[in-house]
């Protein structure tokens, strides 16, 4: 193996990166290029599948983590790689209704999910790094995040479910202002060229899917906020952070369509989630100033994780049993609007 692959950069030899960064680009390529070259819509059976495929590659992935890098390192991984995706399904819920109020077809869904990922690992990659490297400089910092997670968790148990107002995303209203948007969809395309009814010149103008795009992406970042710092709160270890991150996300797009159509039944899980960051913030303060700097155990940290997962999901199910899916919006109802007014044509 070349020398410089043996180096270490931020902690972790060249070559675990390497490895990672491989397997994310070989299977976005494969889903875009081979899975999904044509526009389509997604079967929740397909989503299952393709789902269970992502999530027993990031498994999978742990596993070698756990022998080439030690008993906690992998229980570290597993922790955090369940947080995010349990956190996951929060964004879906919000990436419903942005779909929804654009009017974006379900063909169209997917091609877009998939941009928007290749900007979240470049997003979350930046935060990641800067969060690294305030805990480098100053571990205090560590107890900001600790002390936000709880604060946040208890937020989550007593906050409304009000949904997200697109329309009035700060977004949405600059792109509205500043660019051209195209009221109808075009395919897939996020710009295109239209005949300007002043001069009638060709100029380029956004289109719904763009908009869609982008309050997608800002939509992350929010949610980011909330787990980054749970993740960092489990290990400060920045390969553990960013690889258990991506790796939760990067299926994402594949369990929207079936998590879409269900997400009604997960109404509880929210205050599973609420415990969770109380918990992995509040352990920081405990392993500190308790247990005199002695660090929680890993699989303590893992078992109640999952443990607390598993029964908000499975609460979930059982106290939504029989409620029926929200009806996707049907062509004779109002059809959304941009900040301008224009009506977005289905």
């Amino acid at each position: 193996m070349p020398d410089f692959l043996l180096m270490d950069w931020l902690g972790t030899p060249v070559w675990f990166w390497a490895a990672f960064l491989t397997i994310v680009i070989v299977l976005t390529a494969f889903d875009l290029g081979v899975l999904h070259k044509e526009d389509r819509e997604l079967g929740i059976a397909e989503s299952l599948k393709l789902s269970a495929f992502y999530i027993g590659v990031a498994l999978l992935f742990g596993v070698w983590v756990w022998f080439e890098r030690g008993e906690t390192s992998g229980m570290q991984y597993f922790t955090g790689f369940f947080i995010e995706k349990a956190l996951s399904i929060d964004n879906v819920f919000v990436i419903s209704l942005i779909f929804t109020y654009f009017a974006i077809p379900r063909k169209y869904q997917y091609r877009a999910l998939l941009w928007g990922i290749i900007a979240v690992i470049v997003l979350r990659g930046l935060m990641i790094a800067g969060g690294a490297a305030l805990l480098a400089e100053a571990y205090w910092v560590l107890y900001l995040f600790a002390a936000f997670l709880v604060f946040t968790g208890i937020k989550m148990f007593f906050a409304g479910d009000e949904p997200m107002d697109v329309g009035n995303n700060p977004a949405v209203k600059w792109i509205s202002r500043h660019m051209r948007v195209t009221p109808e969809l075009h395919g897939q395309k996020f710009l295109v060229k239209v005949q300007d009814e002043k001069t009638g010149r060709m100029v380029r103008a956004a289109t719904p899917l763009l908009l869609a795009l982008v309050v997608i992406n800002l939509a992350d970042l929010v949610f980011a906020v909330d787990s980054v710092p749970a993740i960092f709160a489990i290990t400060t270890d920045t390969f553990i952070v960013y690889t258990s991150n991506i790796f939760a996300i990067l299926g994402l797009r594949a369990l929207y369509f079936a998590l879409a159509a269900m997400i009604h039944r997960f109404h509880y899980l929210k205050y599973a989630l609420a415990a969770v960051l109380v918990f992995i913030g509040s352990k920081i303060f405990v392993s500190d100033f308790v247990m005199d700097g002695e660090k929680f155990p890993a699989w303590v940290s893992l078992g109640v994780t999952f443990a607390l997962i598993a029964a908000g999901v499975l609460y979930s199910l059982w106290k939504t049993r029989g409620e029926e899916e929200p009806e996707w919006p049907a062509e004779d109802d109002a059809p959304p609007t941009l900040p301008d007014g224009q009506e977005i044509t289905r």
